[in-house]
């Protein structure tokens, strides 16, 4: 992943957050609706952080183009269903106060011989205009979602819905070429031939894919229901334990293994039981596993990298201004939880040039998981003191952050459980500690420890009341305070430096600043 990060003025790694900035607070409240083949979906994001909140977030299973193969006109039970979803979804907006709601439709509306006519329900029954997008469009759209996520990332972004599956490449922040086809789930239920006939329309549509396309090797961005249910399965058939969609990879022999494993299980009720699928979309699996299969197999990406961002995410995207679009989601998002719920908003950067001089030599890459974890050091303090610390390992594992791989929340996870405590061992993740190495695990305890100390000594964001002075080779610690630091240096303090020293195996001493 390559994440964007513009220069600033303020001296700071990552700069002066935005979501106070007019422009951004202009999306603090944004509801949109998906009106796909499957499913109508509404959804409310919050705050102008760069990472979405969902404020609010229903799907309703309407199955809009189910038949549609053989009719040519929208499935009339999941007409009246998105009719009256639509509804309730409008009601909802104006309840929130939302001054405008964006709705768009894909494949099955699209498509349908009544799609305008469903389209002239809706805006006279509930007065929403439905936007209708063709497939080229969508594919942008759900780009841009991944890229809301992603910044900077380069690679193919495949999006599966009912009725249709498109693709888009992605290089640098922009969504280049695009294609559409009819490789939905929904539109494959109907194609003659059984399972060899749909095997040759398969294999004959990706081929004109590869064709308009080009050579896609690196990552493969997977967009959708759909692939979403694969990847449950997937975690359940390896026993995964971090039950997080957005950012898991698969390798394409796993997904082999995994569309095997669909097709044969002998009892698909349990299994979607299992892995907390709904019948519908349980239903279409199978065959979105046949599109996955063919679909690696001739594009050949590099790894293939799971997306929770995709359609609704990408008409916030395009709302966003440059400026917004450009920087690290990770960073304005904990930058947003820290003015937020802190006791002292703004103390997290000063913690951070306190802590840098431990980590001098440590990459960008980990460098920025230390800025973020310095801005969520205090964010749980409401939390009861004796779950504080799992209370922290759980929410930054699991919340919902762009721009995060599975090592890096488990990595942030445990630098903020040891903000806490000094003991990782007996807690209810233990299961998880296995997906990173042991050097991470020294340095997410380092962090966390030196962040538990630097909480210590600092009465104020903008005291500056000593430093750190790091040898590793000598494996020396030194801490120099101030005059005015040394009455903060009591017993509790010097236990948790000693703790800290301990962790980096290293000789410590104190000593006090001549200025």
């Amino acid at each position: 992943m390559n994440v964007l990060v513009e220069p600033h003025h303020d001296g700071g790694l990552f700069g002066r957050p935005l979501f106070e900035d007019p422009s951004a607070r202009a999306l603090s409240r944004v509801g949109v609706v998906d009106v796909g083949s499957n499913s109508v979906r509404f959804v409310v994001f919050d705050g102008a952080a760069r990472s979405p909140a969902y404020f609010y977030n229903e799907k309703i299973m309407c199955a809009l183009g189910a038949g549609m193969s053989g009719t040519g006109r929208l499935n009339p039970e999941g007409r009246v269903r998105a009719l009256a979803a639509l509804h309730r979804f409008n009601r909802l907006a104006q309840g929130m106060g939302l001054s405008d709601l964006t709705v768009v439709a894909t494949a099955a509306v699209r498509d349908a011989s009544d799609g305008p006519a469903f389209c002239a329900d809706v805006e006279r029954e509930t007065g929403l205009y439905v936007r209708v997008i063709d497939g080229r469009e969508e594919a942008r759209l759900s780009a841009q979602g991944v890229l809301l996520g992603w910044p900077g990332s380069y690679g193919l972004v495949c999006d599966i819905g009912g009725s249709s599956m498109e693709l888009a490449e992605i290089s640098g922040g922009i969504v280049g070429r695009r294609e559409t086809s009819d490789l939905g789930p929904l539109k494959l239920q109907t194609v003659k031939g059984g399972k060899k006939g749909r095997a040759a329309h398969i294999k004959a549509t990706m081929e004109r894919l590869k064709d308009a396309m080009g050579a896609q090797r690196d990552r493969l961005f997977l967009v959708g229901g759909s692939w979403r249910a694969i990847c449950k399965v997937d975690m359940h058939r390896r026993g995964y334990p971090l039950q997080v969609l957005h950012e898991y990879r698969m390798t394409p022999k796993a997904v082999r293994q995994t569309a095997k494993f669909i097709a044969k299980h002998p009892d698909p009720e349990q299994l979607r039981n299992a892995c907390g699928i709904s019948a519908a979309r349980m239903a279409l699996a199978p065959l979105a596993a046949e599109v996955l299969v063919r679909l690696i197999k001739t594009f050949k990406p590099k790894d293939i990298a799971i997306s929770s961002y995709g359609i609704r995410e990408g008409m916030l995207y395009e709302q966003m201004p440059q400026k917004l679009r450009d920087r690290d989601p990770l960073i304005e998002a904990c930058y947003f939880a820290e003015s937020k719920d802190a006791r002292m908003p703004g103390f997290g950067k000063r913690l951070y040039e306190f802590l840098e001089p431990l980590f001098k030599s440590a990459p960008f890459e980990r460098k920025r998981l230390i800025k973020a974890a310095c801005l969520l050091h205090d964010v749980s303090w409401r939390a009861h003191p004796d779950y504080r610390a799992e209370v922290c390992f759980d929410n930054a594992t699991r919340a919902n952050l762009g721009g995060l791989k599975h090592s890096e929340r488990i990595f942030l996870g445990l630098a903020l459980l040891h903000r806490y405590t000094n003991q990782r061992e007996g807690t209810h993740f233990e299961y998880l500690y296995d997906l990173v190495d042991d050097k991470t695990l020294t340095d997410a305890e380092v962090l966390g420890k030196a962040m538990r100390f630097g909480a210590m000594m600092w009465t104020d964001k903008d005291a500056n009341l000593g430093e750190f002075r790091w040898y590793p080779k000598k494996k020396k610690l030194e801490l120099r305070l101030s005059k005015d630091a040394m009455p903060l240096f009591g017993e509790v303090a010097e236990a948790r430096l000693n703790s800290l020293a301990a962790s980096l195996r290293a000789d410590v001493t104190v000593k006090q600043r001549k200025r």
